[in-house]
């Protein structure tokens, strides 16, 4: 099992962070390009606890890759989950935590993931998946900060 930790800290008020990050509509705009990240079912302004997401993604050689997360659990303006529950991971949980700081919030990711296939599956990481999942959350931090003006 993998963990990955990352903090960020946002210059904006609780209320505009969390309708920002709880909005499935938003997720495209901090997906790398290259991702290719394209929703597949029509989905609400606001997510809300068993909020299932269906889309594809093409993150190595822009082979399509079908996801499907479900919102497991929301407490507003608090922290949100999404689990996958179809996907290349055999276990996929992603904790998303809001707290209000001085001069605004402390936005903390706490991804915890599993590859298939075992042996096979702890070479992929080592190789390559570690680094992708990196560079995702890199860019990510990039476009939070370019959208907030941090």
């Amino acid at each position: 099992m993998y963990q990955l930790r990352h903090k960020k800290f946002i210059a904006t008020d609780i209320e505009t962070c969390w309708d920002f990050f709880s909005s499935p509509n938003n997720l495209k705009k901090i997906t790398p390009p290259y991702m290719g990240f394209l929703v597949k079912n029509e989905i609400p302004e606001k997510m809300y606890e068993g909020l299932m997401i269906e889309y594809t993604v093409t993150p190595i050689m822009k082979i399509p890759m079908n996801w499907i997360t479900e919102i497991t659990h929301v407490e507003d303006l608090k922290y949100f989950v999404d689990e996958q529950r179809k996907g290349p991971y055999k276990i996929w949980h992603h904790e998303h935590h809001f707290k209000v700081v001085e001069g605004g919030v402390e936005m903390e990711d706490i991804l915890t993931y599993v590859l298939p296939l075992g042996f096979l599956g702890k070479i992929a990481h080592a190789l390559f998946v570690k680094n992708k999942v990196k560079e995702i959350f890199e860019f990510r931090n990039k476009k939070v900060e370019e959208i907030f003006r941090v």
